[in-house]
C-alpha cells in the first residue's frame, strides 16, 4: 500500500522565554489496523479434538477467536486461554511493573495499580534438524488496548515468515521465526471459557488494510507506536525537496528472531520538517533467512536507491552463505562478482545489496542483487558522480564502481578502517568521514588518502550521545544530523540535530528550530530555588556568565521519583572548555566525566563529557529539554549550548520533580520554564 495523505494543520506558536517559537509538528502514520474477513473455507476442528497436520506448514496459518476481556480472572498470576499443544499457546498473565524485560509492558503500566495484565501468544518452532526447539513469544499490556471492557476479536497470523498477533483488528506485536512448528502428528486443541468460536484458517489469510490515519505530535524523541518498539541505526537524504529518514525498525532491544535482531528498514520523509509521512518499509523482511543491516540511501541514475548489508550470518555459519564464493571471486578476478542471489543454490544470500524507488519517494523494490562481501555498505556518490563505497561489518576499505551492474574495485585498502557504520559527507572545504559509535576523521577536499585526520584522537569530535549519526545536506546549505539515543537495550528514540561547522573544520551541533517541541507559556524561575517541575517533560532556557573569563563552572541537578541513584546532573566548566553529563552528589560538583579521546563513551548516552566549541567568556545561552514518557522508564535529556554543542543522555528511571542551580564564579540569569505540550 502506497500512501501520501496529508493534513493540512497549523497550530499556535509557543515561545519559551525567545528560546522556542516552532510549530507543532505532526507524524501521519501508516494504519496498523487489517481486515481479516475472508471467503478461504476454515479447517474443521473442534473443542477437545486433535487435527491432522498441515499440508505445507511454510504457508502459515490463522487463528481466529473471541476473547471475553472482562471475563479474566484478575487474581490469577497466570491462565492458559487457548493452546494447539506443541503449536500455539494462548495466555494472560500478570507482570510486575518493575519487570522491564524485552517486551517492555510497563510501559502501559498504570500508575497505582499493582499488576501490569498481558496476554501473549507463544508459537514453538523446531529448527530445520529438528533437534532444537525454540520459541517466539509476542505479546500486549492490556492498558495498550482500545477497550478492556468488551468481547474482542483476537487473531494470531503465522505467515511462515512472521508471527503476529491482533486485537479488534489492530496490529499490537510481531516477530520472525527461524524454523517452524512440528506438525508431523495430531494436536489437542483446548480453550477455557474466556474463548469463543476459534476458528482455524491454513494457508494464512492475506489481510486487507483497513485505512485509518493515526497521528503523532513529534518527531523529536520519537519511537515506533508500539509499546515494545525502538528506532535502530539511521540513514537518511534529501532528494528533489524531500529528506528521507530509514531507520531500522527495532522489537526487544536486538532480541527479535530467537535473537538475530530481525531489523529491517523503515521510512519517513518530509517535505518541511513540520509535517512527516510514515511510508511503507522501505525494505521488509520476506523470508526466514533475511535480518538486515545498516547502509546508505543514495541517486544513481537520477533514481532513489537504498544499500543495505544481509546479515545472514547471524543465522547460517558463514559457509553455507555466498561469502566465500565472494571473496574467492574477487581475490580471482580483483573486483566483487555481482550476481542475482535468487539464482544461487544450496548456499544463501549474505552481503551487500540494494532496493530502488518506483516514484523517487517511497515504493521501494529490492533488487535481489548481491554487489560486494561486506554487511553493512555505505554507498555515495563523490564529486564527478561516480559510486564510491566505505565497506563495513566483515570488510574495510573505500571502493569504487563504475555502475551498479559491474563488479568493486578497492581503490584503498587501508582506510577507512571498518568497523560499524560509516558516513561521508562534504561541508565547507572539508570531507569527513564518521564511524558509528566513536570514529570521526577528516581531510581537506581533494586531498590525498594520506592526510585524513582523527578528529576523535584530537578531542575534536562532535558526538553528542547519538548511535550511528547521518548527516545529509538540505537547502540552503545547512546540515541535519540525526541518530539513535540508547536507551535500556540497543535501539531509543530518534533525535534531529543542526550541524555547526566552525573555521577549522572541527563540528559541532545545535537544536534543529523546525522540530523543537511545543510548549506551554513559560515562567520566570529563580537560580536560587529549587525549581518545581509539576510536569515530567519541559523545557528551560538560562543565561550563564563566568563572572572572570576563562574561570567558573555551572552545574544543574534533575531530582525526583527515582532516587538519588537517578537524579542526574549536567555541568560546563569554563576554564576546561568542557561540559558533562554525571550521576548528581548530595553536594558539590559531580566527579569529571570522560570525553571519547579519553575513553568515554559518549554513544551510551549517560555519563560523558565533551570539550571544544563552547565560549568561555561572555554571556552564554542554555536550553535544556526533559523528555520523559513512560516507554522510556526514566528521561531523555536535551542540552544546547550557546547554539555550538549539543549533549544528549538518557536517564534511566528518571522522572523529574525538582531542578537546582548551583555555580562556582559563574552568574545565572533570565531561568524560564515551560512544559512540553
Amino acid at each position: 500500500m502506497k500512501r501520501l495523505f496529508y493534513i493540512v494543520a497549523m497550530f499556535c506558536l509557543a515561545a519559551c522565554g525567545g528560546g522556542n517559537t516552532s510549530d507543532e509538528v505532526v507524524v501521519e502514520l501508516r494504519s496498523r489496523k487489517f481486515d481479516f474477513s475472508t471467503t478461504q473455507a476454515p479447517l474443521d476442528i473442534d473443542f477437545g479434538t486433535q487435527f491432522s497436520s498441515l499440508e505445507d506448514v511454510t504457508k502459515g496459518f490463522t487463528i481466529k477467536f473471541q476473547l471475553d476481556l472482562p471475563r479474566l480472572d484478575k487474581s490469577l498470576a497466570h491462565q492458559t486461554l487457548f493452546e494447539v499443544s506443541d503449536v500455539v499457546k494462548f495466555s494472560y498473565s500478570l507482570r510486575s511493573p518493575d519487570e522491564w524485560s524485552h517486551q517492555n509492558y510497563p510501559a502501559c503500566w498504570r500508575e497505582g495499580d499493582e499488576w501490569v495484565p498481558v496476554i501473549e501468544a507463544e508459537l514453538m518452532l523446531q529448527s530445520e534438524d529438528g533437534k532444537q526447539n525454540e520459541k517466539l513469544t509476542v505479546g500486549v499490556p492490556l492498558a495498550a488496548l482500545e477497550n478492556v471492557n468488551s468481547v474482542s476479536e483476537v487473531v494470531l497470523h503465522f505467515t511462515g515468515v512472521e508471527f503476529s498477533i491482533y486485537v479488534d483488528g489492530r496490529l499490537y506485536d510481531s516477530d520472525f521465526a527461524i524454523g517452524y512448528p512440528s506438525l508431523s502428528e495430531w494436536h489437542t486443541v483446548s480453550s477455557a471459557e474466556q474463548v469463543y468460536n476459534p476458528v482455524f484458517y491454513a494457508p494464512a489469510l492475506l489481510p486487507a488494510v483497513v485505512e485509518e490515519y493515526p497521528t503523532d505530535n513529534n518527531i523529536q524523541y520519537w519511537t515506533p507506536p508500539f509499546h515494545n518498539a525502538w528506532v535502530g541505526d539511521v540513514a537518511t537524504i534529501y532528494h528533489k525537496g524531500r529528506y528521507h529518514i530509514f531507520y531500522l525498525f527495532d522489537r526487544r532491544g536486538h532480541a527479535s528472531k530467537l535473537g538475530r535482531g530481525g531489523h529491517y528498514f523503515e521510512h519517513l520523509s518530509t517535505e518541511d520538517f513540520k509535517t512527516w509521512v510514515e511510508h511503507e518499509p522501505a525494505v521488509a523482511i520476506e523470508h526466514q533467512w533475511e535480518t538486515l543491516g545498516t547502509g546508505t540511501p543514495f541517486i544513481y541514475n537520477d533514481k532513489l536507491h537504498l544499500a543495505y548489508g544481509l546479515h545472514t550470518t547471524r543465522i547460517y555459519p558463514r559457509e553455507q552463505t555466498t561469502l566465500p564464493m565472494m571473496w574467492g571471486y574477487f581475490d580471482e578476478h580483483k573486483k566483487t562478482q555481482v550476481v542475482d542471489y535468487t539464482s544461487i543454490k544450496d548456499v544463501v544470500a549474505a552481503g551487500s545489496t540494494y532496493s530502488v524507488s518506483a516514484d523517487g519517494v517511497a515504493d521501494f523494490s529490492k533488487s535481489h542483487t548481491l554487489i560486494h562481501p561486506c554487511e553493512n555498505p555505505s554507498i555515495f556518490t563523490d564529486r564527478e558522480g561516480r559510486l564510491r563505497m566505505l565497506a563495513n561489518y566483515g570488510a574495510r576499505g573505500e571502493w569504487s564502481a563504475e555502475s551498479l551492474d559491474e563488479g568493486w574495485q578497492c581503490v584503498n585498502d587501508t582506510f577507512p578502517p571498518g568497523g560499524d557504520c560509516t558516513f561521508f559527507f562534504e561541508w565547507g572545504g572539508y570531507e569527513y568521514i564518521i564511524g558509528g559509535f566513536r570514529q570521526l576523521f577528516s581531510r581537506r577536499s581533494g586531498e590525498g588518502d594520506d592526510r585524513w585526520w582523527d578528529m576523535v584522537a584530537e578531542g575534536r569530535d562532535m558526538y553528542n550521545g547519538l548511535s550511528v549519526p547521518a548527516v545529509s545536506e538540505i537547502a540552503d546549505g545547512r546540515r541535519l544530523l540525526a541518530g539513535w539515543v540508547k536507551t535500556r537495550n540497543w535501539g531509543g528514540v530518534l533525535v534531529l540535530h543542526e550541524m555547526v561547522q566552525f573555521p577549522d573544520g572541527a563540528l559541532g551541533s545545535k537544536w534543529m528550530e523546525e522540530v523543537v517541541p511545543a510548549t506551554e507559556k513559560a515562567e520566570v524561575c529563580s537560580a536560587e530555588d529549587v525549581i518545581s517541575a509539576e510536569e515530567p517533560s519541559f523545557m528551560l532556557t538560562f543565561d550563564v556568565e563566568p563572572e572572570e573569563a576563562y574561570r567558573g563552572r555551572i552545574g544543574v541537578t534533575l531530582s525526583g521519583e527515582g532516587g538519588e541513584k537517578s537524579a542526574c546532573e549536567w555541568q560546563m566548566m569554563f576554564d576546561r572548555c568542557r561540559a558533562q553529563f554525571s550521576t548528581a552528589v548530595e553536594c558539590g560538583f559531580a566527579q569529571n566525566e570522560r570525553t571519547l579521546s579519553e575513553g568515554g563513551d559518549a554513544a551510551a548516552a549517560h555519563n560523558y563529557a565533551i570539550t571544544g566549541g563552547m565560549p568561555q567568556k561572555g554571556k552564554v545561552r542554555v536550553r535544556m529539554c526533559v523528555y520523559n514518557h513512560s516507554k522510556l522508564r526514566g528521561s531523555i535529556v536535551d542540552v544546547e549550548i550557546a547554539g555550538q554543542r549539543t549533549m544528549l543522555s538518557y536517564r534511566p528511571d528518571l522522572k523529574v520533580e525538582g531542578v537546582a542551580f548551583h555555580s562556582d564564579g559563574v552568574k545565572v540569569a533570565n531561568i524560564r520554564k515551560a512544559n512540553l505540550k
